[in-house]
């Protein structure tokens, strides 16, 4: 935690201006709220993997691990960054979300990555997902079809020096094709059937987890493995996201 700094009145010349003052007093409560701040989420992050994920069924240390470092508070809107390590989704706008905790660790760990592996995400929404896998695998290809989202999650990622995570904007359906195959995929919004492109660009024995199922229902949580160039699949739980979105053009 950073030191208080004091301000002794009797230190400054009596004729100084009240504007002065005004200015120190902002100055006060601006470092006040960045020292504090940090350390507030911090434990906030701290109870979200020890409640939320260790005492469910998250295992997977290095997915402990990355969600217990990554600042999910700088992925939500200003507004609601007092509910970012709350157990349910948060609204991103534009229609979008960014999972709950738990959610994420689930379907990170379900790839079962590893750290020279090389994953595709569908859905970037703000970047939190990205950025947990950056914190384990060698490197990140990322797809959001909403280009504002895009761009902000590409900023926000390199901001924070994730540089091993490369965002872009288009329609996820048909992957990114020319940095294929990948050791895993991860799709963050529901489909009502495998995209096989994406499919055929993991790598042999490599897993993608999805939503999958009906729009306006409940969709299973699946994993699916290529196995000799065959589908496997393993159902997983129930989940709710927003639908898959493409490019209409």
């Amino acid at each position: 935690m950073g030191q208080l700094i004091q301000v002794n009145k009797n230190s400054y010349p009596k004729n100084s201006p009240k504007l002065a003052w005004g200015c120190i007093a902002a100055l006060m409560c601006l470092f006040s709220t960045t020292v504090y701040a940090q350390p507030h989420f911090s434990a906030q992050r701290e109870r979200m993997v020890l409640i939320q994920l260790k005492s469910r069924d998250i295992y997977h240390n290095a997915t402990l691990e990355a969600m217990g470092k990554v600042p999910r508070h700088l992925f939500v809107p200003e507004d609601i960054q007092a509910y970012a390590y709350a157990d349910h989704a948060l609204s991103i706008g534009h229609g979008q979300t960014i999972s709950q905790p738990y959610i994420v660790a689930f379907m990170t760990q379900a790839i079962r990555p590893k750290k020279d592996h090389k994953v595709l995400e569908i859905g970037t929404g703000s970047g939190y997902q990205a950025a947990v896998l950056a914190e384990i695998v060698d490197s990140v290809y990322t797809i959001e079809i909403v280009d504002i989202l895009a761009r902000e999650a590409e900023k926000r990622l390199k901001r924070m020096q994730y540089n091993n995570v490369k965002v872009r904007s288009g329609d996820g359906y048909h992957g990114w094709p020319e940095e294929a195959p990948f050791d895993a995929i991860v799709v963050t919004a529901g489909a009502e059937e495998i995209p096989m492109a994406l499919f055929d660009q993991l790598k042999e024995g490599g897993k993608m987890v999805m939503p999958l199922g009906p729009h306006g229902g409940i969709r299973q949580l699946v994993r699916i493995t290529k196995k000799k160039g065959e589908i496997r699949i393993q159902e997983m739980m129930a989940v709710r996201f927003v639908p898959f979105t493409r490019d209409k053009n």
